[in-house]
């Protein structure tokens, strides 16, 4: 195996533990591996961007899944409009309260937005906020599989060929 190979394995490793750690950015981790993985593995244009840009490709969708997720759910549990815009700016404002901020960030804009914005009674306002943790759950879920895609992809594209 090379070192390079090794070298995304690692970041790939630590990306999947960080999809359930939120303080770690999983997805950024395990794509500066790939990206430093076939740097290592000395750049060739024809071989190396087109698998680049396809993990780049998957990596904002894993980067957005997350928020547009919690936004869904808010929608899907019968939040109005402004739960789900709650929801997705809550997720963004929760990033900047650590850990804990990325679940109570979406959950609290979603219940917010219901309450301030829709005016809905607080029964119809938890309802939705449960959509959103419903949402977050489903996007943790998602991520992971896109997660286990870009290893899959990754380890393909690196390991060593034989002949």
């Amino acid at each position: 195996m090379s070192l390079a190979f090794v070298l995304f394995l690692v970041a790939w490793a630590v990306g999947l533990v960080g999809t359930f750690v939120p303080v770690l950015p999983a997805t950024l981790i395990i794509f500066v591996g790939a990206v430093a993985a076939a740097l290592l593995d000395g750049f060739q244009t024809g071989a190396d961007l087109p698998f680049l840009l396809v993990f780049l490709v998957i990596t904002v969708g894993a980067l957005l899944v997350d928020n547009l997720a919690s936004a869904w759910g808010a929608r899907r549990y019968g939040g109005s409009r402004a739960a789900g815009w709650g929801a997705l700016l809550g997720g963004v404002a929760g990033l900047l309260l650590g850990p804990l901020g990325l679940i109570v960030g979406p959950l609290g804009g979603a219940l917010l937005a219901e309450l301030l914005v829709a005016r809905r009674p607080l029964p119809e306002a938890l309802r939705s906020t449960w959509g959103t943790l419903i949402g977050l759950l489903t996007g943790l879920g998602a991520k992971l599989v896109l997660h286990l895609l870009l290893g899959v992809y990754g380890l393909w594209h690196l390991w060593p060929a034989k002949g």
